[in-house]
Parts: structure tokens; sequence; C-alpha cells
């Protein structure tokens, strides 16, 4: 939906998606041991500066995270990819700033 693959006049050279919103993020169920065994990583810049969190501690701290990390990974690497991302709005409970906008709800 943020590429806009689903309308009929999809053109992969132009911006054609949907802002989307996700909400409760918090609650995502995951299968196996993902909990526990993947990780997270991040790096500071400095020598030995690579850090590393679990997803069950990322979902605990920053749960909208997850989220936009499994997204992104799916998104191009252009200007385009990046520019959806921007259209991409997730939060960890069902509360959000979008009201005005009447969001419509998409099954999945």
């Amino acid at each position: 939906m943020l590429q806009g693959k689903s309308k009929p006049d999809y053109s992969p050279h132009l911006e054609m998606g949907d802002h989307v919103v996700v909400i409760n993020a918090a609650s995502i169920h995951v299968t196996g041991r993902k909990k526990e065994q993947k990780y997270y990583y991040r790096h500071s810049g400095y020598p030995g500066g690579l850090k590393e969190i679990t997803l069950s501690k990322q979902l605990s701290k920053h749960p909208d995270r997850v989220i936009k990390s499994a997204v992104k990974g799916m998104m191009p690497r252009t200007a385009i990819g990046r520019h959806a991302m921007s259209r991409l709005h997730v939060y960890a409970g069902e509360e959000h700033p979008h009201a005005a906008q009447r969001p419509e709800v998409y099954e999945i």
C-alpha cells in the first residue's frame, strides 16, 4: 500500500502510495523462539560500538521500531522507497492523531 501497487494506475517510477497507520504494534505475535533469537543491530560509529538488542527487549522499549524495520527491509532502496517510509505511521497502542483524516480499516 505504501508503494501503490494495489492501484490500477501503478507506475514504479511515480509516488502512488497512500499513508498507512499501524496501531497496536506492541501486541504482535511471532512464532518459534524469535523473541530470544532475533537481534537488531546498530553501530555508534566508534570502534567497538556495535550494539545489539533482542526482539523481546525491542518490543518492550520501542515496539514501533520492530514494524518500521520490517517494512523498511521490504521497500526499495531508492528515493521513492525512502519517501514511502515517511508515509508509514506506527503506534504502540490504539490511540493515534490521525482521526481527522478518517482512516479506513484494511483487513488482510
